[in-house]
């Protein structure tokens, strides 16, 4: 749209021949290429326009060719050429235009806000900043419930909802929509208004929606003291659809996990399924659900906020649990102590504690009580010359009593212990414990002890060499046979212990008494009794299961069959001498003494020659294993034939 002569270029064409020469410098321009549209002058090479109104909308991009001649032109000059390509840069010169002057769209009513409704657009031929537009709604019952908004890349208008669709209350609205050039060139106003209109139907679709509530949000209040069954409120809902299906109520017991409410599924009404305690629960958030009876996929929500009122239902207590000290030489009058109180319940105007001795100890002589009139008392001496060895712990009852309505209280103790102070009055060391320790072990408790300890060593010396032995016994523990024959054990109990100890300090002695003849449950009698009969291993019913480790080895549980008679000739020995032994233990605990017989599972767990022959053995080699040994020497070193392990 450039008007005619305008500049576009200047071309210079340069002639190595001497411009003092004649005409043979002298350059004349033309154009070959580029007509009607451009011209270029013949001295200065500037190109210009030739026509008016060119639209690059029709054509954006010429070619031209330009001519250098010398000798002014004339015949027999040299000439040369280049080419210029023009690019026309784009105006305002074209208004937006719609393609169609109206538009139908279909919206759901259950469209969110906020959300796309349709997009229109205008057209523009120009480009860039040149084609950018706004759109506005200018006409139209749509006003405040849809918007309009350009986007920025494809230069649409957008169509947003601004509100909630209701089919049943407006079924359809109506757009008068403008789109106008945002940068408008002065220079083209006379072509006519830069803007286009179009008229936008958006027809609403029906959609069955679940039911909605009155109030989306209902506070409720009800007193902690109610009653099971009071009636707290009531919500209501409706279906919005044409068909106004009845509506049911429930409670989303997510949110009600203890079941404190109860609602009435036709009406609505909530009222209390439990006590309540504000000290526990002081707000309850609970989700009301309405459904469609017609319908029950259609759930709709509602909140109910209940409120639990506060009741003088708590008496109050000591806020912290006191440790108080008293010193020895605490006067009359003194504060040994101040006490405050708590109390669960909230009164509204603020809690207020009254604090006195109970009646019962109202009139002692050794502490009063004072009350300070702001939710705090003073524990006072009455006299003097408090000692730990006359009394080391007071109790003092306290009776707490609140303002409430009606008034409630408690009795709290306080524990005061006479303790022995520095000059600062720190406590050093408090009650009988301390004073006890300090006095020592009186001259009689001493001689009581060194008597205990002399009986027991007189009592350990009547003790006879055959009670070595004892430690490698076998005991039977709930019919189970178990056996011990590694000899070496006697020598590992010298080993172990220092030399100048007496070794009848090992004596190791285990005395299992059974429940006599009458307890049938915890041994079994039979296999006693009859040894002819297979032995299973059987647990006993009165002790654990768990045997504890008295035992060198504990080999498998073994069966007792008729044809093992060398070991019934051998407990059947034992049975009678138990028998007529009235220092053995119940015959229904049997005990054995070293007795493996012939193909033990476990075989001997000896270092020492087996003794399972009629061979004597010789314990002289003892007095070369050093002193810890010597008193075994001395025992059986010196030609004893005698089996150490045969009682």
């Amino acid at each position: 749209m450039s008007p005619v002569g305008t500049s576009v270029v200047e071309v210079k064409a340069t002639d190595a021949d001497d411009p003092t020469y004649g005409n043979s410098a002298r350059v004349v321009y033309s154009i070959l290429e580029g007509q009607p549209y451009f011209s270029v002058e013949p001295k200065t090479g500037i190109v210009r326009t030739a026509l008016p109104n060119m639209d690059r909308e029709a054509r954006d991009q010429y070619l031209l060719v330009i001519q250098a001649k010398d000798m002014v032109g004339q015949m027999g000059g040299l000439s040369g050429t280049t080419s210029v390509t023009v690019t026309l840069t784009d105006v305002n010169d074209n208004p937006p235009r719609f393609s169609r002057k109206s538009y139908q769209f279909a919206v759901p009513e259950s469209l969110p806000v906020a959300s796309v409704v349709a997009k229109i657009k205008a057209l523009d031929s120009d480009i860039g900043p040149n084609a950018e537009m706004d759109y506005r709604i200018i006409e139209g019952d749509g006003l405040g419930v849809f918007r309009v908004t350009p986007d920025k890349d494809t230069q649409e208008g957008v169509i947003t909802l601004q509100k909630n669709l209701d089919f049943e209350t407006k079924s359809s609205y109506t757009l008068k929509i403008e789109a106008s050039n945002r940068n408008i060139d002065p220079r083209f106003l006379s072509q006519g208004p830069f803007s286009d209109t179009a008229m936008v139907r958006l027809t609403v679709e029906n959609v069955d929606e679940p039911p909605i509530f009155a109030s989306p949000l209902s506070n409720m209040v009800v007193s902690e003291a109610a009653k099971v069954g009071t009636i707290i409120g009531t919500v209501s809902a409706l279906d919005p659809d044409s068909t106004n299906s009845p509506i049911r109520y429930s409670i989303d017991r997510n949110t009600d996990l203890e079941r404190f409410f109860n609602i009435e599924s036709t009406t609505g009404v909530i009222s209390t399924a439990k006590p309540l305690d504000r000290e526990a629960n002081a707000v309850h958030n609970i989700t009301i659900l309405a459904t469609e009876s017609l319908d029950p996929s259609q759930v709709g929500k509602g909140v109910a906020l209940i409120s639990v009122m506060d009741i003088n239902d708590n008496a109050p207590v000591f806020a912290i649990e006191y440790e108080t000290f008293l010193c020895e030489n605490v006067g009359p009058g003194q504060v040994i102590e101040t006490v405050s109180a708590v109390d669960k319940d909230e009164p509204p105007s603020g809690h207020r504690f009254f604090f006195s001795l109970t009646a019962e100890t109202a009139g002692n002589m050794n502490f009063t009580l004072r009350d300070n009139k702001d939710n705090t008392a003073s524990v006072l001496t009455k006299r003097s010359g408090f000692q730990r060895r006359e009394q080391a712990m007071y109790r003092l009852p306290v009776l707490i009593v609140d303002s409430g309505s009606p008034a409630l209280s408690s009795t709290n103790t306080l524990s005061i212990r006479v303790c022995d102070c520095d000059p600062n009055g720190t406590p050093q060391s408090c009650g009988t414990e301390a004073y006890m320790l300090s006095a020592g072990l009186s001259t009689g408790a001493l001689i009581a002890i060194l008597a205990c300890i002399i009986t027991l060593l007189g009592s350990t010396g009547t003790c006879e060499k055959s009670h070595l032995h004892r430690t490698a016994q076998l005991v039977a523990h709930s019919s189970r046979l178990y056996h011990c024959v590694d000899r070496s054990l006697f020598l590992s109990i010298y080993y172990l212990n220092d030399e100048d100890r007496d070794v009848r300090e090992n004596i190791v002695r285990y005395d299992d008494e059974g429940g006599g003849e009458e307890d049938t449950e915890a041994f079994d009698m039979v296999a006693l009794r009859n040894l002819n009969v297979v032995r299973d291993s059987k647990s006993r019913r009165d002790v654990t299961p768990e045997v504890p480790t008295l035992y060198c080895s504990r080999p498998p549980p073994y069966k007792i069959t008729p044809d093992n008679g060398i070991f019934r000739e051998f407990i059947w020995d034992r049975l009678k001498d138990a028998d007529v032994d009235p220092s053995a233990p119940p015959y229904d605990s049997l005990q054995t003494y070293a007795f493996e017989g012939s193909g033990s599972v476990a075989e001997s767990l000896s270092s020492l020659d087996s003794l399972s022959t009629d061979s004597e053995q010789n314990y002289d080699y003892l007095s070369d294993w050093g002193p810890r040994f010597r008193k075994l020497a001395d025992l059986y070193g010196h030609g004893d034939s005698s089996n150490i392990f045969s009682s």
